[in-house]
């Protein structure tokens, strides 16, 4: 067999050749249709976190990428979600979010201007760009939709908008010192030196990552939304259970009901929607969700629908497939729902970030105990030198909630895991146990049993509001629901 490239042998594109008659044809007859953008409802709160950014780095260049396309296979991208950051301070949403933009804090006398750099509406004019709407199959709008033009970018944004091309002039005039978040887009990351302080990138990030741990209203809106829908998306699961019992990969079945609501709703899932039934609920993140969901085993669904507004919740509850719990199932489900109740209980402004987790844990070995699983008992356990109860629930109880599902996870450790709680913050609660089925230290009647409740909780001033209340948590409240 050779293995000559010869160019006449590759394929390269499959698209048709254009040719000059067609080019002619597409540069004439087309109808202005640009609109006056209304501002997007989170405008004026995204400029009030610019001004918060912009008074901690006073005199220096910010530069905040939205981040590229991402190749899912050949010529095929996946869909495109701009980089937190850039969304939180853009108030872009997933309607319209363009990849490549590039929003630039340029140090003034008083403070900073906002600039985003971004591709503007395809042109239909005879310049360099007038092909692009029908030649580009990236960023043309006959193959992948109608941007704005930079008039109504700035309209819907209420920032100053401006070519992409005019960016590289941009980033390299002046002196002012820089900083990027890196790791968004290499070209960007080329284009940049390094700060002369080697922390000064991570420190940027950081800082928009804690800027984000105190949600406001509009946030707190977003998340009740996203919630809503969720919880919405759990009862199409519910309704959907008895055919999910009849199909080899009935995990599939709840994934895709879930995700049909969280598209109709939003934006998507928020993250991998995660629908493991049986032993699968004691992989702590099982996505292949390709199993059967069988007659008298539980289901663990974590699920969450992303809005508009890339604003996510993240929801777990562990149904019994057949609607009723066996005794043994239900000795692990009211184990980690009193934990759970405790976490809650736990959560108030004032309180520090971990408390709610170790009043779980709390609760859980003290359990694990009375079933006689800790050798040594539940108070050595919980020493920090020893911690074997955590060969049955290995990871934290609950994180940050916004944007991203784990969110401000680039925040420090004093302002986040270490710090202390405070109105405004949301945060999932979520305890569990996953009984491996292979576990010899367990009885054999509670193997393969994996549960998880988890819930969306903000912080309010006397105490803390769950988000997710209206979906039933108690195992008799869960059964009811079921039936009904």
């Amino acid at each position: 067999m050779s293995t000559s490239s010869d160019a006449r042998f590759v394929t390269g594109s499959h698209d048709l050749p254009i040719t000059p008659a067609l080019a002619e044809f597409f540069r004439h007859g087309w109808a202005d249709t640009n609109v006056t953008a209304e501002p997007v409802p989170a405008s004026a709160y995204a400029a009030k976190r610019r001004a918060a950014v912009s008074a901690r780095f006073p005199g220096e260049r910010l530069v905040i990428p939205s981040g590229g396309l991402k190749v899912r296979s050949n010529d095929c991208d996946y869909a495109f979600r701009p980089h937190t950051a850039f969304a939180h301070l853009t108030a872009e949403v997933a309607t319209e979010a363009v990849p490549e933009a590039v929003l630039v804090l340029e140090p003034t006398a008083s403070g900073h201007e906002a600039v985003l750099y971004t591709h503007p509406r395809s042109p239909r004019d005879d310049g360099p760009l007038g092909a692009q709407f029908y030649r580009d199959r990236r960023h043309g709008e006959l193959w992948v939709g109608r941007r704005r033009a930079l008039e109504e970018t700035e309209q819907a944004l209420g920032l100053a908008a401006a070519p992409l091309e005019r960016l590289e002039a941009a980033l390299t005039s002046g002196r002012a010192p820089v900083r990027v978040v890196r790791g968004v887009d290499e070209a960007i990351d080329a284009l940049v030196p390094p700060h002369a302080d080697e922390h000064a990138d991570h420190e940027l990030h950081a800082v928009l990552a804690e800027l984000r741990l105190v949600k406001d209203e509009y946030e707190v809106g977003q998340l009740t939304a996203a919630v809503d829908f969720t919880v919405a998306g759990f009862g199409d699961v519910a309704a959907e259970l008895p055919f999910a019992l009849r199909h080899p990969r009935g995990e599939r079945w709840v994934e895709a009901t879930f995700n049909r609501r969280a598209r109709l709703e939003g934006n998507g899932t928020g993250y991998e929607t995660i629908a493991a039934a049986g032993a699968h609920a004691c992989v702590l993140h099982w996505i292949r969700n390709d199993g059967p969901v069988r007659d008298g085993e539980l289901l663990l669904l974590d699920a969450g629908v992303e809005a508009d507004s890339f604003y996510t919740a993240d929801i777990t509850r562990t149904l019994p497939a057949n609607g009723r719990f066996t005794d043994a199932q239900r000795r692990v489900y009211d184990l980690v729902y009193a934990a759970q109740e405790a976490a809650i209980a736990a959560v108030k402004p004032g309180a520090r970030f971990r408390d709610f987790h170790n009043a779980a844990m709390r609760v859980i070995a003290e359990g694990l105990d009375d079933w006689g699983l800790l050798p040594g008992g539940a108070e050595a356990a919980l020493d920090p030198e020893s911690g074997l109860y955590r060969r049955y629930t290995l990871c934290s109880s609950g994180h940050m909630l916004g944007m991203d599902v784990h969110d401000c996870a680039k925040a420090r450790a004093e302002t986040y895991l270490d710090g202390v709680l405070e109105p405004g913050h949301v945060l999932t609660v979520e305890p569990g146990l996953y009984l491996q089925p292979d576990d010899l230290t367990l009885p054999e009647e509670l193997r393969g049993i994996g549960v998880r409740i988890e819930d969306d909780l903000v912080v309010t001033e006397t105490g803390s509001l769950n988000l997710s209340a209206s979906l039933p948590r108690q195992a008799d409240e869960l059964e009811a629901w079921l039936a009904g």
